[in-house]
């Protein structure tokens, strides 16, 4: 650091004992203060750690004013690095061996009482600490949590830049483009009732810039959705955007693979279960663990044991085998004995909460299946059900039976109930995998159309080309999803890059030529030009951050994030704008009409009321 810097010479993290009998200056906040023998100890914090300050009162000027000093205040302190007394080091700080003798103090500025603890790491109202964001951040979690994670994304800056990638930046104002959320709209001042979106994913400007030729580019990119928010849900996010030309799926998997090998086993402590990362398919994804999010750390894979049970008495099972939906199971050990009320409560509940109607459930005792359904099965149809799932002596067995997407939720969720209850999981383990092979069309039951599973601009597999009209539900996409212990971290595909192929997809899901030229027709323009075949991913970046972290959301590893409730705390935002505003952006505000008589329609409504 600068000598002649009248604030610091040397950061509080870094003075040890080869420094001693060095006259250094540093600055920070007051961590704390402490009172011992006539003497003030002052535990001073920056950026770069914690470093002890004694004051003496042989030097009275300078003693008064620690005596003064209250937690946060930020000081300048000059004097000399000494070594602490035999018995009075602090193995848990890395300057714990030394302190320094304070010469001079400057107090640069006083605290109020902070609004929490920063110096202890106890639990605190969310909402406050969102409030007060500025002064959260000062606590060493968060602080550390920022910190990681810039030094990921500088890994992930370097690895692509040696691998010949360009940092492009593309538009945060663009048109309104759906892509499976709301936009936030922008209304344009110069343009009377019109407006920008801010972008969702750059997806149109990155397959634009293929076409441009730059063939390989990424970007740290903002997405911003309106979307109902959740643990790992923000209303904008920051993702890892990249695209290559002229690639294949497997180049695109292999390169991330080896961008989050790097970054787990160079910047953590975590150890990955498999490498190469496994590869199912969206179909034996949802076939042994329920979910196209697996965790694939523990076993309690789920088993169709539709064959066995459709012609048995049990005429739940057998039912729903004819009805056309299927029984499936998973075997569970370590649960000693259970009560029929915990099963029937606690336990059924999970399923329950997916759409299940019941759970049905066996124990394996005595080498027969013991249980209220048991009898509704012979001695070979409980052998064969005993052998489907892998059950052990002691092992209970539970059933869902019903529509293969209820089943699949339900197990699924019953699978993470007993991975949390039993502690089959190892935190420092990442189970990461690839999912692929997705459909590429879903039925959407609400709207009683076909709609994209993931997005509309991925390619089908070639030999599904010819289904496209026919039979769109069977067309597989070219799809591609990164998971790490249940947690989805990146998505992509490879793209379509004829414009006949992607009017196709447009007209299965409802967007004909017309449409399809004014949303889309600067892409559709640009893929006559000889637009290469190229594919892409984004791996969110908190996401990742999250898991790398032991986080339980993502607004504990972003600097300023939404509260549940996508509100701005410390901002107050979103909020009220003047009529002055309004009348500039051509825009007026109409009453709701629940809203009482006086009330200002431009007002802030209640959170109850968003």
């Amino acid at each position: 650091m600068d000598p002649k810097n009248p604030y610091r010479t040397q950061d509080a993290g870094g003075l040890r004992k080869a420094n001693v009998g060095e006259t250094t200056r540093l600055a920070g906040w007051v961590h704390r203060r402490r009172d011992h023998g006539g003497l003030v100890f002052i535990d001073l914090r920056d950026r770069w750690g914690i470093t002890q300050i004694t004051f003496h009162p042989d030097n009275a000027e300078v003693f008064a004013a620690a005596e003064s000093l209250r937690p946060e205040w930020s000081i300048s302190v000059t004097g000399e690095v000494t070594a602490r007394p035999p018995g009075n080091e602090n193995s848990e700080l890395p300057t714990g061996e030394i302190e320094v003798q304070a010469a001079s103090l400057a107090i640069l500025n006083t605290s109020e009482t902070p609004p929490f603890e920063i110096e202890r790491d106890r639990p605190v109202d969310e909402t406050l600490r969102l409030r007060y964001r500025y002064l959260d951040l000062r606590r060493e979690k968060m602080r550390d949590n920022i910190l990681f994670r810039h030094r990921v994304v500088k890994h992930m800056r370097d690895f692509l830049d040696a691998r010949e990638f360009v940092e492009i930046e593309t538009p945060l104002l663009t048109a309104s483009t759906p892509e499976g959320a709301r936009d936030y709209l922008v209304p344009a001042r110069l343009y009377p009732g019109q407006f920008y979106a801010l972008p969702q994913s750059p997806q149109q400007f990155k397959q634009l810039l293929m076409v441009a030729g730059f063939e390989r580019y990424f970007q740290i990119a903002r997405a911003l959705r309106d979307e109902d928010q959740r643990g790992d849900r923000q209303p904008e996010h920051t993702q890892l955007d990249l695209e290559m030309s002229y690639t294949t799926q497997d180049e695109v998997l292999g390169l991330v693979e080896e961008l989050f090998t790097g970054i787990v086993e160079d910047m953590t402590e975590k150890t990955i279960l498999e490498k190469p990362f496994p590869r199912l398919t969206y179909a034996e994804a949802m076939d042994s663990y329920g979910s196209d999010k697996p965790d694939i750390r523990f076993g309690l894979e789920i088993k169709d044991v539709s064959d066995v049970v459709a012609d048995s008495e049990f005429k739940v099972f057998s039912g729903a085998v004819a009805s056309g939906g299927s029984v499936r199971g998973i075997a569970v050990g370590g649960l000693g004995d259970l009560s029929r009320g915990r099963i029937e409560g606690e336990i059924t509940d999970v399923a329950k909460t997916a759409g299940a109607r019941g759970l049905a459930y066996m124990k394996a005792e005595e080498g027969s299946l013991k249980g209220p359904i048991a009898k509704f099965f012979s001695d070979e149809e409980q052998a064969a059900l005993r052998e489907s799932l892998g059950a052990e002596e002691g092992d209970y067995l539970f059933f869902v039976a019903d529509k293969d997407p209820v089943v699949f939720e339900s197990l699924g969720r019953l699978r993470l109930h007993f991975r949390d209850a039993l502690g089959l999981a190892d935190d420092g383990v990442l189970g990461l995998c690839w999912v692929t092979d997705f459909p590429l069309f879903e039925w959407n039951e609400d709207e009683g159309r076909v709609e994209p599973m993931h997005h509309m601009f991925t390619m089908p597999r070639e030999e599904d080309l010819a289904l496209l009209e026919t039979e769109p539900l069977k067309v597989i996409g070219q799809l591609y999803d990164l998971v790490a212990n249940g947690t989805e971290l990146a998505s992509g595909s490879i793209r379509i890059h004829r414009p006949d192929i992607q009017q196709r997809v447009f007209d299965v899901i409802g967007i004909g030529a017309e449409e399809a030229e004014r949303r889309f027709g600067a892409m559709l323009t640009a893929f006559r030009y000889g637009a290469p075949p190229h594919g892409g991913i984004a791996p969110g970046i908190d996401r990742l951050i999250m898991v790398l972290r032991d986080q339980p959301n993502i607004r504990e590893v972003m600097a300023f994030p939404k509260t549940q409730a996508a509100r701005d705390e410390m901002m107050d935002a979103p909020g009220p704008v003047s009529e002055d505003q309004l009348k500039e952006l051509h825009i007026a505000l109409r009453r709701r009409p629940d809203a009482p008589q006086g009330t200002d329609p431009a007002a802030r409504p209640s959170e109850g009321n968003n």
